[in-house]
């Protein structure tokens, strides 16, 4: 690291780069110096073609003082400055540009999913520690206030032990996902959408010995999922419903109930047509006392939890030492737990992870 600030390199530039370039501005002790993107328009700082389904559009006049733009990735991961980057292109090109940026001596901060295919994430664990560099992969879902909230509390232990969870993420189909050739490149919506409650479900209470799963195959990938997780411990009941066929106004929705033994945490909102409700807004349920809904935090702008996020992996790096919850490990075994279902899916039995 150049004056103790970690010199990141962003590699893709659609909404998640941007999202990456924006979040980082916050982070303490670091800074984007470079970027790459085929695009001319983007590398001279014309960004008005990035749009996501949240936060804003790009700017035509992006702000790139002290930024460097490569049109080839190779470039960037030759600049010796470079400390840390950032893999923000589709999920079927991580493998290679993770790889490469590991043995280019760069530690590695890759978008979710780590990868599609098992074979291809061992690859990269095994390039990370044979690089002895950090490969962490950017499950952002942790860093949301009501998700981050409702871990401490439970891990805190303040109500007992975790006895019970619940948990529900659906989308309408996108349009932009209507061709079978696109829903493959993204491991169906079992592994694009339903890897976060996987990851954060391994975080939370563990990773499971055993998956029983029902729900709807398209190609081999799941697109509708219900799972029961089995877990050595007799007294852990964990369950999630996730996928890609909620109707049309039913755009995005999400929630969670915690059950503890003194006291129960909920929360449940999506986006309905066009307006985002909160159907029960993050509520702490005691077995005693009033019920409250307490305030979980966070900046309210649009990209602060990829700020957390940002700042968690930033000081991974300072420490020699990936954070649990970016774990390349704790994302494999999400993408493990993936595989299962889709396999108790098929053959309608209990399926090992």
């Amino acid at each position: 690291m150049k004056n103790d600030t970690v010199n990141i390199g962003i590699i893709g530039l659609g909404f998640m780069g941007m999202t990456h370039f924006e979040a980082t501005k916050k982070v303490s002790g670091a800074k984007v110096v470079a970027f790459s993107t085929r695009n001319e328009k983007k590398l001279a700082g014309d960004w008005s073609s990035i749009q996501g389904n949240f936060g804003p559009r790009g700017s035509e006049t992006t702000d790139l003082t002290g930024v460097t733009g490569y049109a080839d990735f190779h470039d960037l991961l030759a600049n010796p400055e470079i400390d840390l980057v950032h893999v923000c292109l589709p999920t079927d090109q991580h493998e290679s540009v993770a790889i490469a940026a590991l043995e280019a001596g760069k530690h590695v901060l890759v978008e979710k999913p780590i990868a599609i295919e098992m074979e291809a994430a061992e690859r990269m664990l095994a390039a990370a520690e044979k690089a002895g560099k950090l490969l962490m992969v950017a499950q952002v879902l942790p860093f949301f206030p009501e998700f981050r909230w409702a871990r401490e509390l439970v891990e805190s232990g303040k109500y007992g032990k975790l006895q019970a969870a619940a948990f529900r993420r659906v989308i309408a189909p996108p349009d932009w996902s209507s061709s079978i050739k696109d829903f493959q490149k993204l491991g169906g919506w079992g592994i694009d959408l339903h890897i976060h409650d996987n990851h954060y479900i391994g975080l939370l209470c563990g990773v499971p010995a055993k998956v029983f799963s029902r729900g709807l195959l398209r190609e081999g990938f799941v697109n509708h999922v219900c799972t029961q997780y089995l877990y050595d411990d007799p007294d852990l009941t964990v369950s999630c419903i996730s996928g890609g066929i909620a109707a049309g106004q039913l755009k995005f929705a999400h929630s969670f109930e915690l059950i503890l033994e003194k006291a129960t945490i909920q929360f449940d909102c999506g986006t309905y047509g066009d307006d985002w409700i909160v159907n029960r807004p993050l509520t702490l349920i005691p077995d005693k006392g009033p019920i409250e809904t307490p305030d979980a935090g966070g900046s309210g702008e649009w990209c602060a939890a990829f700020t957390e996020e940002i700042q968690a992996a930033v000081d991974g790096v300072n420490a020699k030492n990936a954070p649990t919850v970016l774990s390349g490990k704790l994302a494999c075994d999400a993408l493990k737990l993936c595989y299962a279902e889709a396999e108790s899916i098929k053959t309608a039995a209990v399926a090992d992870v």
